[in-house]
C-alpha cells in the first residue's frame, strides 16, 4: 500500500528519442558505480506538484488536528478488525502473517524532499527503518544537520528505527517526505534554499529512462521478415468427400 493520504504526484521524466548507444552506456555506467557506492539501486525523480513545506503547515491544507483519530474512528475500526479475526486463533494470524511476508518480496519507498525532487530506493521488507535512515545520511548534502522522516496525513513523524519496513506498513511501497529538524530561523531558511541531494545524486536524474532506452529501441526497430525471408508452409488440410453408397436391397427382400 501507499501511504500517503493525498493522490501521488505524477514524476517528470525526461522523453528521449534516437538514443546514442555510448549514450545509454554512459548512463548504465553511472547508475551502476551509484549502486556500488550506496549499496544499492537508487533513482531521483522531479515532482510536478509541491511537496509539504517542513516545519510550517500551509495555509491551503488542513491543520494537524483535522486529521486526529477520533473515538468514533477507533470503534470503527475495532469492530471491523474484530469481525475479521473472530474466531481465528493466535496460530492462524501468525501463519496468514508469515504467508503475507513470504510473498512480499520488496518495497519501493520514495523520499521526497521540499524542493521537489523525489529519491526512490527498493528494500527488502525485512529490513529496519534505521536503514533507510543510514541511506539518506549518505546523500544527502547537509548530513550535519538534524532531520527528520514522516508520512502525511496525518504528519506522524517516523520515530522507531528498529521497526521493519513491512511492520512499518511501507510495503509494497510508500511515499515519505524528508524535514530538517531546526528551529525557525536563519539556519533553516538557508537550508531550505540550498540543494538537498548532493551533486553527485542529482546527476542521475534521468539515468535511468536513458538506459531503458537503447533497449525499447533495439525491440522497435527489429526487422519484420519480408519477402525473401524464408516461411514454413502451412500444411493444407486435405477434406475427404463422403463416399456414396449405392443402394442395395433390404435384407428382408427375397428374390
Amino acid at each position: 500500500m501507499i501511504v500517503d493520504g493525498s493522490s501521488p504526484l505524477p514524476l517528470k521524466r525526461r522523453r528521449f528519442t534516437n538514443i546514442d548507444s555510448m549514450e545509454a552506456a554512459s548512463a548504465k555506467a553511472k547508475l551502476a558505480a551509484a549502486k556500488e557506492k550506496f549499496g544499492r539501486e537508487i533513482h531521483v525523480f522531479e515532482t510536478e506538484g509541491p511537496s509539504p513545506i517542513q516545519n510550517e503547515v500551509p495555509s491551503t491544507e488542513e491543520s494537524d488536528d483535522f486529521y486526529e483519530f477520533t473515538a468514533e474512528d477507533y470503534h470503527q475500526v475495532m469492530a471491523t478488525k474484530k469481525e475479521d479475526n473472530y474466531l481465528k486463533t493466535r496460530k492462524t494470524r501468525e501463519a496468514e502473517e508469515a504467508a503475507r511476508r513470504s510473498r512480499v518480496t520488496k518495497a519501493v519507498i520514495r523520499v521526497r524532499f521540499p524542493d521537489n525532487h523525489t529519491l526512490e530506493v527498493t528494500f527488502h521488507p525485512s529490513e529496519t527503518i534505521q536503514c533507510l535512515y543510514d541511506l539518506i545520511m549518505k546523500v544527502i548534502s547537509r548530513p550535519d544537520l538534524p532531520f527528520y522522516l514522516y508520512t502525511t496525513p496525518p504528519k506522524k513523524q517516523i520515530k522507531d528505527m528498529t521497526q521493519d519496513i513491512f511492520s512499518a506498513g511501507f510495503i509494497p511501497g510508500a511515499i515519505v517526505y524528508f524535514s530538517y529538524d531546526l528551529p525557525k530561523g536563519d539556519d533553516a531558511t538557508a537550508a531550505d534554499s540550498a540543494a538537498f541531494l548532493l551533486d553527485e545524486v542529482m546527476s542521475l536524474k534521468g539515468l535511468e529512462v536513458i538506459a531503458g532506452a537503447e533497449q525499447a529501441e533495439a525491440v522497435q526497430s527489429a526487422p519484420e521478415p519480408g519477402v525473401g525471408a524464408s516461411t514454413v508452409p502451412f500444411p493444407i488440410a486435405q477434406t475427404s468427400k463422403p463416399s456414396e453408397k449405392k443402394p442395395g436391397r433390404p435384407k428382408w427382400f427375397k428374390m
